[in-house]
């Protein structure tokens, strides 16, 4: 079970909040009883695709992904827009309703929420979940020993600016939008099954900049195995041509000091692993002696899974061709 801390703020402090401004975690969590903690977290950002219908159901998808990369269970929702007064009333509505129709999919409700006009559509949900106490999945629950295990393919990210420059094929679209859509609602409850105390979704800061999270919160270091790593079918064909997103030369700046590469990696395949995700999937940490059941039922239950790597002692972020 997660300790309580004395986390504070504006001079009180609180000790029910057991995550909070201090931690790198994906939610805060309040302790309501020896059995029930709530999660709440918060997401919403600009359209990733052109059907407003896919991009509302893409971002409540990764605005609920917080709750699961967390062991939680979503329960309650409500609906956060910024909306150009001239945008056609029913780009809004389909907005809403991909938003909505993906929120039900994850078994929570939505009762509200709040819209204000803005030059540019954004779009996301304030999410509330229950989880366990004594089963929160933290950045810094991973240990040594552990298998590193990714619940999505890459490449949202170089696939997404691909469309935007007006340079995507429909169906490598069409494959990033099906990922993207997909909840870690599945993934998280696997998860739960084998004890995973360590994880976190991988989003705007990429791979290697959440898996640097979790190893700083675990004071371990992750080795990565490149040619194990998952990719869209078409992230390569893009990422040659250094169609990135301007976040993921951001992460490199920001992540890249505590990376080693091995020489064979190129350059182009490295940017792939600070390219941002759009409602990607979950970075989990799972036991040795686990990962083998983890694995069997995780294809039992057509969810999909890939061991990249491990955590060792130490410090810092390898990846081995």
């Amino acid at each position: 079970m997660l300790r309580p801390i004395k986390n504070v703020f504006a001079g009180q402090e609180f000790p029910d909040l057991l995550i909070g401004l201090d931690d790198p975690d994906d939610s805060a969590l309040w302790k309501l009883d020896e059995n029930r903690a709530l999660v709440v977290t918060t997401d919403f950002f600009t359209p990733v695709v052109d059907d407003p219908y896919d991009y509302g159901a893409i971002a409540a998808a990764n605005s609920l992904s917080d709750v699961y990369a967390m062991g939680g269970k979503p329960f309650l929702a409500l609906n956060i827009a910024g909306l150009p007064p001239e945008l056609p009333s029913e780009i809004g509505a389909e907005i809403m309703r991909g938003g909505a129709e993906k929120t039900l999919e994850a078994g929570a409700v939505l009762g509200g929420g709040h819209t204000v006009q803005d030059e540019e559509p954004k779009y996301g949900l304030i999410v509330l979940g229950f989880v366990d106490p004594g089963k929160v999945i933290t950045k810094g629950g991973a240990k040594p020993g552990d298998v590193l295990v990714l619940t999505k393919p890459l490449g949202f990210g170089t696939t997404t600016t691909a469309l935007k420059q007006q340079k995507a094929a429909p169906e490598d679209v069409a494959e990033v939008v099906g990922w993207m859509k997909t909840l870690n609602r599945q993934a998280s409850e696997l998860a739960l099954a084998f004890s995973v105390r360590g994880g976190t979704d991988v989003t705007g800061f990429s791979l290697l900049g959440h898996a640097s999270e979790m190893a700083k919160a675990a004071q371990v270091g992750l080795e990565f195995e490149y040619g194990k790593i998952p990719f869209v079918s078409c992230a390569a064909k893009y990422a040659r041509e250094y169609i990135f997103p301007g976040g993921a030369s951001d992460n490199r700046l920001y992540f890249g000091d505590a990376v080693t590469f091995d020489a064979e990696i190129e350059d182009w395949e490295q940017m792939l692993l600070f390219d941002p995700q759009t409602s990607g999937g979950l970075l989990l940490s799972v036991s040795e002696e686990q990962i083998d059941a983890f694995t069997a039922e995780a294809e039992r239950k057509n969810v999909p899974t890939w061991p990249v790597g491990r955590v060792v002692k130490g410090e810092g972020i390898l990846v081995r061709r």
